[in-house]
């Protein structure tokens, strides 16, 4: 009985061991199923929902996307010469460590080919053979045996050249450059400005002057190119992989109104004059009389853009600095007084030593009684007495409406860069002694461009047109985008602009008995008409007026008659003791005359009457 019972006992057992085993392998089998269906699920995941996405990040890590720098635009010169423009160079590089690499991975494959020592040294050869004079093999050999992941070597060099060693040896690489070329150096500098290289955008960006203010308009727009990366690397690119993606389109050139040979002219005599004159600054611009284009636009100092370093006469004061005028502003009292009917060219006054205007005194330059001059002979020698009484028939309200006709107190426009509006007192601020000043050229302050631009519209027959110095904008394909001209500002009647001329014509005479302040801007065979200018300038240890530092001012027109250009020059505290430190007469005749024969100007049909200055 015992024996049968332990065999039922065992029978049991195997069943339920064998149910168990079932148990578990069904279990097994339902994890692999399970197993699998997730297997699948991510399969299908991405193969299918996130096949795109994963693509373009392994394509993103295959290869770098890069900017190819587009062409910056010229400046060119009114008659088309070029002032700046951009050349392509290439940059070499390496990666040295991949060379190495990969070298003596070849060599390890084949004995036969260079180890990476070997073929530093056979590339350091031919790139210094073809770089002749530029680099040594040494200076190479340096930049490949360097223990870095990547290098630049050697300096900008021609694309072809560039070329030639990375066909030969793709593992090394050349990178865009573009150089700002300025073929006539410092000529127009002030104006046009610099451009450099910058690493951190790979392309030229303008710095200071037009090159900076014309950035958008010159610079283009970037393309697009893609190269190969290195395997373990998100930025090594491998040389010779590089392929376009996206053209570059070049940028606009700008053409000037800027006369290069007359800028360079102006510039040389404007520096030597102020040298001897001892003169502190001096600046000069010249317009075209009709349209207010300036032809030329010079400071005393100035750098060239080309040199790696600039130096500090990179500003342009000839916009950005004002000063106070001083007689030249005495335009504004002959044109209102003229317009409004209260003198006459010949009428007579009866001019003293001194005149009394509020609490203050102002007497002429030199001492005086009582003068018979006609109001032609107050301009002509600029007698500050005899331009108080005229303007004090006028009045403080029409003088100050005039002078802000003639643009006084605010920027002219023009696209130069840091411009000044200089200074004009609102006329709500006006003491009884202001008006003591202002007829003057006392008390406010303008530009050489802001004086020239005055004298512009006496000489257009009364309108003042805002200069400018930029004509158009070429643009790739060659079309040319004229700049829309400045609508002009009536000052005064044709009639009375006329008449102004005419009046200061007698500042440039020098008969005898009737003398202007101005004989040495007289051009032989032709009419001139201008006004001198003497203001005093602020003594910062009284806070009053200096009685040893001036500026000196000249603004000129030629010929008289039929004006053709506006001549503005200012002299910043001239200190020589010689006779180019008291007047800038003589620069304009040698500015003027130089005029004259580039413009084939024609010679005046007959010379200026004598204007009567002082009754005898």
């Amino acid at each position: 009985m015992a024996r049968k019972g332990t065999r039922l006992v065992g029978r049991r057992t195997a069943r339920t061991d064998v149910a168990g085993s079932d148990r578990r392998l069904g279990i097994v089998r339902l994890l692999m199923v399970i197993t699998l269906v997730i297997a699948g699920g991510k399969l299908v995941w991405v193969q299918g929902v996130r096949a795109s996405a994963l693509s373009a990040e392994s394509e993103k890590q295959r290869i770098t996307k890069d900017s190819i720098p587009a062409e910056r635009g010229s400046f060119l010169d009114r008659d088309g010469n070029v002032l700046a423009f951009s050349t392509e160079a290439r940059q070499l590089y390496a990666n040295p460590r991949m060379l190495t690499d990969e070298q003596n991975k070849e060599h390890a494959k084949d004995p036969t080919k260079p180890t990476a020592d070997q073929k530093k040294r056979q590339i350091a050869h031919y790139v210094a053979q073809v770089l002749a004079g530029q680099i040594s093999e040494q200076e190479v050999l340096d930049a490949l045996f360097k223990d870095a992941s990547f290098t630049y070597f050697g300096p900008q060099i021609d694309p072809s050249k560039a070329r030639q060693i990375t066909e030969k040896y793709p593992q090394i690489g050349s990178e865009y450059r573009a150089v700002r070329q300025y073929p006539a150096g410092d000529v127009g500098a002030n104006i046009i400005g610099a451009a450099n290289w910058r690493m951190d955008e790979r392309k030229i960006r303008g710095l200071i002057g037009l090159e900076n203010s014309m950035d958008p308009v010159l610079a283009g727009k970037d393309g697009v190119k893609i190269s190969d990366t290195a395997m373990g690397s998100s930025n090594l690119t491998i040389p010779g992989t590089e392929r376009e993606l996206e053209p570059a389109t070049p940028g606009s050139s700008v053409e000037l109104t800027i006369d290069s040979d007359l800028q360079y002219v102006v510039q040389h005599a404007l520096s030597d004059y102020t040298a001897k004159a001892g003169a502190k600054d001096g600046s000069a611009v010249v317009l075209d009389a009709k349209t207010g284009e300036v032809y030329a636009l010079a400071n005393d100092k100035t750098f060239d853009p080309g040199a790696p370093k600039w130096g500090p006469n990179i500003g342009n004061p000839a916009v950005t600095t004002p000063y106070e005028p001083g007689s030249v502003n005495k335009v504004i009292t002959a044109a209102g007084a003229i317009e409004n009917g209260i003198v006459r060219p010949d009428t007579v006054l009866q001019v003293p030593g001194s005149i009394k205007v509020a609490d203050r005194t102002v007497g002429d330059a030199w001492q005086h009684g009582t003068l018979p001059l006609t109001f032609t002979g107050v301009l002509g020698k600029s007698s500050n007495v005899g331009t108080l009484m005229v303007s004090q028939q006028l009045g403080p309200d029409r003088w100050n409406d005039l002078a802000h006709k003639f643009g006084l107190g605010q920027k002219t426009g023009i696209e130069l860069p840091g411009e000044s509006p200089g200074s004009l007192p609102p006329r709500s601020n006006w003491s009884g002694s202001t008006f003591a000043n202002l007829p003057i050229g006392q008390g406010l302050s303008m530009t050489v461009l802001q004086m020239a631009g005055m004298y512009q519209a006496i000489a257009n027959d009364g309108v003042r047109v805002p200069p400018r110095v930029i004509s158009g904008e070429i643009r790739p394909d060659g079309t040319k985008v004229e700049r829309p001209h400045p609508r002009g500002v009536r000052v005064v009647s044709p009639q009375t602009a006329q008449t102004v001329r005419d009046m200061l014509r007698g500042v440039v005479q020098d008969a005898p008995g009737q003398r202007g302040t101005g004989p040495d801007a007289a051009l032989e065979g032709y009419q001139i008409s201008g006004k001198t200018g003497t203001a005093q300038q602020i003594d910062p240890t009284c806070g009053c007026y200096s009685q040893s530092k001036y500026w000196i001012t000249f603004a000129g027109m030629v010929p008289a008659q039929n004006p053709r250009f506006v001549v503005g020059i200012m002299l910043d505290a001239p200190s020589a003791g010689v006779h180019e430190s008291t007047t800038a007469t003589p620069l304009f005749h040698d500015i003027a005359q130089y005029l004259t024969q580039r413009y084939q100007i024609p010679l005046s049909k007959e010379p200026a009457p004598v204007q009567t200055l002082q009754v005898h």
